[in-house]
């Protein structure tokens, strides 16, 4: 049992790739350095740190995952970068000579990146207390941006720059700053699910780059309000964040039902003795890998994702079983009809239809014989204006091959049904290369070589 428990905890600890154990180390240093500092010199403007780390820490505490397992806390990060981004706190308390009227707001970056640091910290007590730990490298992430704004704005309030010069440099920094935090996110996902950086990086921009322009905006608004009305504005400007982050959360929840319900909807062919058990989810796994390699993005491979695991959900329609559901070993008459019926059961939820378009064509082979070249149309007596029965322009009609996600799948599914849940790394080899014999017109050679790289990273038994 202790061997068991020492297993997890290494896999556990290897889920932190190297990216996210510098970056967690380069946050934890700059913490550890601000705290220091403020505690040297102490805390300037007490009350107004301890308004925005509160911010803050509720910020922490209602975050979020959105799709792809991205942990995100818009109204933390919206506090921390207001934080950063502060010019002054209200006209109460302004000395006489004050040049804008108000108080002017003295804290240093170092003051930022502990204020936000801690409130962080505070806001994630809640979720360790419950069981559910931190991502590490998602806070650093946040940590990082607030760092970076900070420390790129407050000197130049030092210059007495005019309002709309200080508007210009707010929006300036702030987009450098959710720019480099959404690089640093595609970084660290592309090493760790082993996609190219450039496919990573559109998939982040892609992901945050409503979120980012909604919480900046929120943090500026927060920084200019609260220089006008003091404190107070943080109550009121922090509502369209909020309801934002509802908005996220409910597409979020959708999200994840939908994949819920593929995902037991997949299991009626194991339920049903149709299938081997596990089938589906090992097809869904491999394809998904696969297509990693192959260089798909995020969206496609959701889809690839919802096609695997419904991929054999017409052999509900089969009389007798195929013997382990093999359809492998089908004729291939029988696999298109196989096919066909699961699209068409597809087709009826009324929002999948472009992946029953993939699982329709999953059967086809990769290379299209010529003999299945539509025919030209009979003669019916009917010509153009030139006589001629067919214009001597018009473009040949050639069978397309099918998709790439409908291609994966053959290739996954041919190996699954092959190899199981075997781990004897012989077998799979021996599958590999019949694959690869078979890829002249069955299976596309790219594919399988993809596959084959998959399987060669997996840990040997």
């Amino acid at each position: 049992m202790s061997t068991q428990m020492r297993t997890q905890e290494r896999a556990a600890w290897r889920t932190i790739d190297s990216g996210q154990l510098l970056l967690i180390a380069t946050a934890g240093l700059v913490v550890i350095v601000a705290i220091t500092q403020v505690a040297a010199v102490g805390l300037e403007q007490a009350e107004v740190a301890v308004v925005f780390g509160v911010l803050i820490a509720l910020g922490e505490l209602f975050r979020m995952v959105m799709p792809g397992n991205r942990e995100v806390a818009p109204i933390a990060s919206a506090g921390g970068i207001g934080y950063a981004l502060l010019v002054g706190i209200g006209p109460e308390g302004a000395p006489p000579d004050a040049p804008l009227g108000v108080a002017p707001a003295v804290h240093s970056p170092l003051q930022v990146v502990a204020v936000t640091a801690v409130g962080t910290l505070v806001g994630s007590l809640p979720h360790v207390a419950v069981g559910r730990t931190p991502r590490l490298d998602a806070m650093a992430r946040r940590l990082f941006t607030v760092t970076a704004v900070a420390l790129c704005f407050r000197p130049l309030l030092s210059l007495r720059l005019h309002w709309q010069v200080l508007l210009a440099m707010m929006g300036i920094v702030v987009i450098i700053a959710c720019a480099c935090e959404v690089m640093i996110a595609a970084l660290i996902r592309a090493e760790a699910v082993r996609a190219r950086f450039g496919i990573a990086m559109r998939d982040e921009l892609k992901a945050k780059a409503a979120l980012c322009a909604a919480t900046s905006a929120t943090a500026m608004l927060i920084a200019v309000a609260t220089t006008v009305m003091g404190p107070a504005a943080l109550l009121v400007f922090t509502a369209p964040i909020l309801v934002t982050q509802f908005a996220f959360r409910r597409y979020a929840g959708v999200r994840a039902t939908y994949l819920q319900t593929v995902r037991a909807l997949s299991r009626v062919t194991e339920v049903g003795g149709y299938v081997e058990t596990g089938h589906s989810r090992r097809v869904s796994r491999l394809s998904v890998a696969m297509g990693r390699e192959l260089g798909m993005s995020e969206e496609e491979l959701l889809h690839l994702e919802y096609a695997a695991l419904m991929h054999d959900i017409g052999q509900l329609s089969l009389g007798d079983p195929i013997p382990g559901g093999a359809t492998v070993l089908a004729s291939p008459a029988e696999q298109r009809r196989i096919a066909e019926l699961g699209a068409e059961v597809i087709r009826q939820t009324g929002v999948l239809d472009h992946v029953a378009r993939i699982v329709e064509r999953s059967s086809h082979p990769y290379r299209v014989e010529q003999s299945a070249q539509p025919q030209p149309a009979p003669d019916d007596g009917a010509g153009d204006a030139s006589g001629s029965l067919h214009p001597p322009d018009a473009p040949e009609r050639r069978p397309q091959a099918p998709p790439l996600a409908s291609r994966i799948i053959k290739v996954a599914n041919a190996y699954d049904d092959l190899v199981g849940d075997s781990g004897d790394r012989d077998r799979g080899a021996a599958v590999l290369e019949r694959l690869r014999l078979d890829s002249a017109a069955e299976y596309d050679p790219a594919v399988v070589e993809a596959l084959r790289r998959v399987v060669d990273r997996r840990p040997r038994l």
